[in-house]
């Protein structure tokens, strides 16, 4: 099963039409801006240093 890169879990297809985080609407757009990506990309590493306190 595919995980999604924006939500960190399994995809389940949220975007209308996509069969997985290759042709996603979401993950293209998200990747596509370098704000975003680098948000996503913050808030990846803030929820792993997270876990690993836990």
């Amino acid at each position: 099963m595919p995980r999604c890169p924006i939500r960190d879990e399994p995809c389940n297809l949220c975007f209308p039409g996509a069969t997985g985080p290759q042709d996603c609407g979401l993950v293209y757009l998200v990747e596509s801006d370098p704000q975003l990506r680098d948000a996503l990309h913050e808030l990846t590493l803030a929820n792993r240093r997270e876990a690993r306190r836990h």
